[in-house]
């Protein structure tokens, strides 16, 4: 989440009130207009402060045209009723909402069956607010394993926690380094490899390392790490060494891609040094933000010691996560979709969201403007930039010409060692139909001819050009 500031200077002015929001006396409704930056006396009857919030929100973005999110932007209303009717119920009040609890246990229980658990029933697992925290759990849980297998030496002078990642991992993984003191060892972009490296990873591999992590889906280009290779590389350092790394799988998008839609990819707990994987319910999962999950093989692989127990409540209840309270909603919307789509539905759905996406890159490779970095058959997702040999514009005029119709399209850099590879990134979820697509096509289309008689690119702040959008 953003960190907000205060206005350097606040607008003094009030909220501008239309008479016609009162109920009853119009002129009653003007006697008073609330302030914007601190609480305002008196309260305002609901109908005025539900209109003047519902006002200030018709500015914001049309969440179906946002092409840079990953997260669900549609479901179906009976996934909104159902929703609904749990906004009220805490999550961690597992006594209190005993069912709601059993639908959490059977969806950690489908997960650990789709990923191929050795066995299902030892798998643990529990919920969270999405995969930022699930994979804070994850690295917590790597580095406890590892701090109970170094208790000789940690904390100590020369027994650094490290973490090996490729350069293109989620912010969430800089942020679990930095907040639980694990020095980030990052296998750079190189040429046309824009993700990790498996040898390479295993190079940076020492007796501090606490884990790998591999990524099933790269935000950056929506393209799969090879986790099999990554694994076979560690095997080999093993062999060599006696180094015995662990691998977590970041599978935010791509653990609920990949099971159905690429059944022969080997990536899951199928292999042996896989010890967790995570996943975002909110994206590829078809569940309104924000629910994720964080699995691991079995109880070994979570130190019990990072379980807590709580009582106070009502009932014993084991809780393993940073966050406390929060709604059932999304869990229960997250067993709705395992329960109405199954694995037919669900290949069905991203099945035909890949087949947008894939489409739609080889429509946009087809006008002559663009060089495609990937095409949209892995994650339904895909990147490209500028063709060599146009100078008039780049990626930043085409983002900012594509918000004018409405597109929310991100450009931006590549992280070392390719920050010379500025691209245009689209998100195919479900609901952005193939006619949809051609809209967008459209639309890009109408803008390519004034784009084309540019003097030059005309965006020169390229970090305040556009967000980039995990």
């Amino acid at each position: 989440m953003p960190l907000h500031q205060g206005h350097e200077k606040p607008d003094e002015r009030p909220l501008s009130v239309n008479p016609f929001y009162g109920e009853a006396n119009p002129a009653v409704e003007m006697a008073e207009a609330p302030p914007k930056h601190q609480l305002a006396d008196t309260p305002l009857p609901p109908s005025t402060a539900s209109q003047l919030v519902h006002d200030e929100l018709m500015l914001d973005g049309n969440s179906r045209l946002n092409l840079a999110t990953f997260v669900t932007t549609w479901m179906e209303p009976q996934a909104g009723v159902l929703m609904n009717e749990c906004r009220d119920k805490n999550m961690i009040d597992k006594d209190e909402y005993p069912r709601t609890a059993e639908l959490e246990r059977r969806c950690v229980a489908m997960l650990a069956d789709l990923w191929n658990a050795p066995d299902p029933s030892a798998a643990v697992g529990c919920s969270t607010t999405g995969s930022s925290e699930a994979c804070m759990l994850a690295g917590m849980a790597l580095k406890r394993r590892w701090t109970q297998r170094n208790a000789d030496r940690y904390p100590g002078r020369d027994a650094r926690p490290n973490l090996v990642m490729g350069v293109n991992v989620q912010v969430c993984w800089e942020k679990f380094c930095n907040f639980w003191e694990v020095e980030a060892r990052q296998v750079p972009m190189d040429g046309d490899r824009y993700h990790l490296d498996p040898r390479a990873a295993a190079e940076l591999c020492d007796e501090n390392t606490i884990g790998v992590v591999g990524i099933l889906g790269s935000t950056f280009d929506g393209s799969y790490e090879p986790i099999a290779d990554l694994c076979a590389a560690l095997d080999a350092l093993q062999e060599r060494t006696g180094l015995d790394v662990p691998v977590h799988v970041d599978g935010a998008s791509g653990g609920m891609i990949a099971p159905f839609l690429d059944k022969d990819l080997v990536w899951d707990f199928r292999l042996p040094r896989v010890a967790s994987i995570n996943t975002s319910g909110h994206k590829y999962g078809l569940v309104y933000p924000g629910v994720g999950w964080a699995l691991w093989r079995d109880q070994e692989a979570l130190p019990e010691e990072l379980v807590f127990r709580v009582n106070y409540l009502g009932g014993d209840m084991p809780t393993f996560a940073l966050n406390f309270s929060r709604p059932g909603a999304q869990v229960v919307a997250q067993y709705y979709s395992f329960l109405r789509l199954g694995r037919e539905g669900y290949r069905l759905v991203q099945q035909s969201t890949r087949d947008v996406a894939r489409h739609l890159a080889e429509r946009i490779e087809a006008l002559g403007d663009f060089r495609l970095l990937t095409r949209g058959d892995q994650l339904p997702v895909f990147a490209f930039t500028t063709a060599p040999e146009v100078r008039a514009f780049d990626v930043f005029d085409v983002s900012r010409r594509l918000r004018e119709n409405g597109w929310l399209v991100p450009a931006y850099t590549f992280p070392p060692n390719r920050q010379d590879l500025s691209v245009l990134r689209v998100v195919c979820r479900n609901g952005f139909s193939a006619d949809l697509a051609e809209l967008f096509l459209e639309d890009l289309g109408r803008q390519l001819p004034e784009l084309r008689r540019q003097p030059h690119p005309l965006i020169r702040d390229k970090n305040a050009a556009t967000g980039f959008h995990h």
